[in-house]
């Protein structure tokens, strides 16, 4: 036979049409979940960076919606100068570098704000560090500062 029997062979196309579409569906739907929390968890970030900037009275919070911006933003409330952020552009040592001085300035502010140092530390744990990492930004970011304990006595002496 010259030419092959095409009406045989078409016969699975509906079956394989409805399967190759569910599965692409399936992929494409995970996709734009992933990509929504993605943006969802970057709004987050840059909300609870700013308002950590508002509460340390630093002149351009509005830096944390700004990628890379609000790293530098992060180094200078930790003391450190913005210009360490080009260390991003060495590879491995420069990215462990910029990690480091990270850390350190997140816990200069955690502890400015009167919460625990070691809360920046989440960040480096494997598999919940993120997660840590957005708590503990979280809990820096909308805890209230608290007033210094007066006593009763101390207030009827004056």
């Amino acid at each position: 036979m010259l030419y092959p029997n095409i009406w045989n062979d078409s016969i699975n196309i509906p079956k394989d049409f409805f399967v190759g579409s569910f599965f692409d569906l399936f992929t494409l739907g995970m996709i734009i979940l992933a990509v929504v929390f993605v943006v969802l968890m970057y709004i987050y970030h840059s909300i609870v960076w700013y308002r950590i900037g508002k509460k340390q009275k630093y002149k351009r919070p509005w830096l944390s919606w700004i990628p890379f911006a609000n790293i530098s933003m992060v180094l200078q409330m930790g003391g450190f100068h913005w210009a360490w952020i080009f260390l991003i552009l060495i590879p491995i040592i420069g990215w462990i570098a910029v990690i480091v001085l990270w850390v350190i300035s997140m816990w200069r502010i955690f502890e400015k704000e009167k919460s625990p140092g070691w809360f920046s530390l989440s960040i480096i744990l494997p598999r919940i560090g993120g997660i840590l990492y957005l708590i503990a930004i979280g809990i820096v970011a909308w805890k209230k500062k608290s007033k210094p304990v007066t006593s009763k006595v101390s207030k009827k002496r004056k």
